[in-house]
């Protein structure tokens, strides 16, 4: 097999790779909706709750149950905090039952249940409240660009780990790119997405002193960045030794495989004293 039937092959597969991880982390992590089902009066419902919203008012959250008779409780109060929980009764908008979620500043968090009821019974849709963070809006020449370089990163990063593997010619070539794409994608672009969500660049270590970690998706761009820099110089430098693509792929999966969002940014109003 020549090196050009193995680079289309090695591309396809890094293609697989790459999209393999990109779907894990689109159905993990914890902002995406939650899904959650009941069944009332032997009716099943299906909803999607949302973690995490844009608005600029209040989020509402809304429940499709065309059935009159069945009513609902909207329980929330802001995470991290000392609030007492909040009982409000949902309201009709059409056939869906509405909840109001209170507007919070960027990286603000509300925690809430919902109940519905129904001939005097009662149906929590969670056994554990869910957590909503709010951001604020970022626009898409800033986020398109952002998630692309970051995907491209991802492609290269694999590429050159198989290129590591059959001691291609191009490997100093593919670890290159790589640290370009999350250059721009991620250590430049990613701050500025960070202060349009959150109004802050940066959030990660050591920000908050030197034993707070902060923002976890900070942290691991840092630590992907950092391995691949290592990466590439040493190999310029020293082109026999390839292992450090090897451990920087290592290192840049085992950070995408974080799901998105894990222990990011948000406020602690226990320690705001508000």
């Amino acid at each position: 097999m020549t090196y050009q039937v193995k680079s289309i092959l090695l591309w396809a597969i890094s293609l697989i790779l790459m999209t393999s991880v990109f779907i894990y982390q689109r159905l993990t992590g914890p902002t995406y909706p939650k899904k959650v089902k009941t069944e009332i009066n032997n009716t099943e419902y299906k909803f999607k709750l949302p973690r995490s919203t844009e608005e600029t008012g209040d989020e509402v959250v809304m429940l499709e149950i065309p059935d009159t008779t069945i009513s609902g409780t909207f329980i929330y109060k802001r995470y991290k905090s000392h609030d007492e929980w909040s009982e409000i009764p949902m309201h009709r908008i059409g056939k869906s039952l509405a909840g109001h979620i209170p507007h919070q500043p960027p990286a603000g968090k509300v925690m809430y249940k919902i109940v519905l009821h129904h001939n005097s019974k009662d149906f929590t849709l969670t056994p554990e409240p869910v957590i909503i963070r709010y951001k604020g809006m970022v626009p898409s020449w800033v986020l398109i660009p952002h998630i692309l370089l970051l995907v491209l990163a991802m492609f290269f990063s694999a590429r050159a780990f198989f290129e590591f593997i059959i001691s291609g010619k191009n490997l100093l070539f593919y670890t290159k790119y790589t640290l370009i794409f999350l250059l721009f994608g991620g250590m430049i672009l990613g701050p500025v997405v960070q202060k349009f969500a959150f109004d802050a660049f940066w959030t990660g270590w050591p920000m908050k002193g030197i034993f707070n970690f902060g923002d976890m998706t900070d942290n691991k761009t840092l630590l992907a960045f950092i391995a691949w820099i290592v990466a590439f110089f040493r190999l310029r430098k020293h082109p026999n030794e390839k292992w450090w693509v090897f451990l920087a792929f290592v290192i840049i999966i085992a950070v995408y495989l974080i799901p998105h969002s894990v222990m990011g940014s948000e406020i602690d109003h226990t320690q705001a004293g508000n």
